[in-house]
């Protein structure tokens, strides 16, 4: 045995000589990606040996992860540390898969999931009909190695309901310390509007997309706080993080976060005074009708708001229905309808997942150009998750994409009724108010492309199906 060991350490040693020199060399030649191996070959052992414990990895880091492009390091929007580890998992997961070909069958044939297998498979079939095919297959492989981790590897974690809170917990850790880094530079420039667009650079690449996380993580830290597991200083820790991510929210002055917020507030109220859906869609279709019956009316009103975005919180969020000066709002009219001809011009398979960005600019009309229009694309996408998927892939991707999501809430809310675990009941109405403010904040924006709201929205839809399957009383899959 004593030999054995002294054998062990010794090749350790002439291993760890044999690097420092050559990484000497490749210094000495200003070759540095060398320096990298150690921390590459931890990667591929922690992928075969340690899944669950890389997985969580890449979610305590996506916060911090920096893009490549924002970085000007290419101009490819790929972000590190994540991306890398998450495409090396989709593979390895894959290959277990195929090899084992065990899954759970109430997994497999859960509406959830046989929604996002179709939505994925229309994917697959717009990449191949694409206007710019290398684009729309990088846009799903991409779309893949969040799936599968996140998604399909996940609910298999979840088996353990303490992961599913060790999750929520790991992200909400690095976003609060993100927000407090923000805040802190925000600070040194006096709190004003435009500092808060480019602030929370390199680790958010704007406002919006750093607002709408947040706001993400509001409802989810409300629900943490009402485990009765929780020590006196695992509360006052959260009462902090609420604190820091509410002040942090509202100085992002990201209207569309806040807009999210007020929605999530509303599907609350619902739930807490057990509202009759059929009486919320009633009111719908009477708003939807009053609407239509005054469209003129509510156009000209709207005309006339001269409000634009400011500093002033009052006047910033009455800037929101300023769509006659408001470069920012009519920005994004002028990039919706963009999406709207797209999809006119190739109604059925649109221009292929990952190419608005590409495509748009012959689309804008002179009349609807702003200040702030482009013809690169750099600033932004379709600013719609539903129009987004329209015009990338048509009438069926929208219907696949809105058919997920009906699933997604619909089997939620239906959950949340037959649940008898009070706990459970929190965390899913957390889950559920959190994934309602990132899909309201859809209607104006969208990120799905990116690790820093992927990642949550996929471990959320993996939180509802692992409640439901394995830790609920009451079936409800039927």
């Amino acid at each position: 045995m004593l030999k054995s060991n002294l054998r062990y350490n010794t090749l350790i040693l002439l291993f760890s000589i044999l690097f420092i020199a050559l990484n000497g060399c490749f210094i000495y030649h200003e070759i540095y990606a060398f320096a990298f191996l150690p921390l590459a070959l931890s990667v591929v052992y922690f992928s075969f040996y340690k899944t669950k414990e890389l997985l969580f990895f890449v979610i305590l880091f996506t916060p911090f992860s920096l893009n490549l492009e924002s970085l000007s390091i290419g101009n490819i929007g790929f972000y590190l540390p994540t991306e890398p580890i998450l495409f090396g998992l989709m593979i390895i997961l894959s290959i277990r898969f195929i090899k084992r070909g065990n899954y759970d069958k109430a997994l497999v044939s859960h509406p959830i999931t046989i929604a996002v297998v179709f939505y994925l498979c229309w994917m697959s079939i717009t990449v191949i009909t694409s206007s710019t095919i290398v684009i729309s297959l990088k846009y799903l492989i991409a779309k893949l190695w969040f799936v599968i981790p996140l998604f399909f590897y996940m609910i298999t974690l979840f088996k353990e309901k303490e992961n599913m809170y060790n999750v929520i917990w790991l992200y909400l850790g690095s976003l609060a310390l993100v927000v407090s880094i923000t805040l802190i530079r925000h600070y040194s420039w006096g709190f004003d509007q435009k500092s808060a667009h480019w602030i929370m650079s390199p680790f958010y690449k704007d406002h919006t997309s750093y607002g709408a996380i947040v706001a993400f993580y509001i409802p989810l830290t409300i629900g943490l706080l009402f485990r009765k597991k929780n020590s006196a200083l695992i509360q006052y820790m959260l009462i902090l993080i609420l604190t820091i991510l509410s002040v942090g929210l509202i100085y992002s002055y990201t209207r569309a976060a806040w807009v999210s917020l007020v929605a999530a507030l509303g599907v609350w109220t619902l739930f807490r005074f057990k509202i009759n859906f059929k009486y919320v869609m009633l009111l719908g279709i009477f708003g939807g009708f009053l609407g239509y019956q005054y469209y003129t009316d509510i156009s000209i009103a709207l005309g006339k708001n001269k409000t634009d975005s400011s500093e002033n919180i009052s006047k910033h969020i009455e800037s929101i229905s300023n769509v006659s000066t408001d470069a920012s709002n009519l920005e994004r009219i002028n990039r919706w309808n963009c999406a709207i001809r797209m999809f006119e011009e190739r109604p059925i398979f649109g221009w292929g997942p990952g190419t608005y960005a590409f495509e748009y600019a012959p689309f804008q009309h002179s009349s609807e150009r702003t200040v702030i229009s482009t013809n690169f694309g750099n600033k932004g996408n379709a600013h719609s998750e539903y129009l987004g998927a329209l015009a990338e892939m048509g009438i069926v991707g929208l219907i696949a994409f809105l058919a997920m999501l009906f699933f997604v809430f619909y089997k939620a809310s239906m959950l949340y009724i037959k649940l008898d675990d009070r706990e459970l009941k929190t965390l899913l109405l957390s889950v559920i108010l959190a994934l309602v403010s990132y899909f309201i904040h859809g209607v104006l924006n969208n990120y799905l492309d990116t690790d820093k709201a992927s990642v949550p929205v996929w471990t959320c839809f993996a939180i509802i199906i692992a409640i439901e399957i394995y830790h609920s009383k009451k079936k409800v899959i039927k």
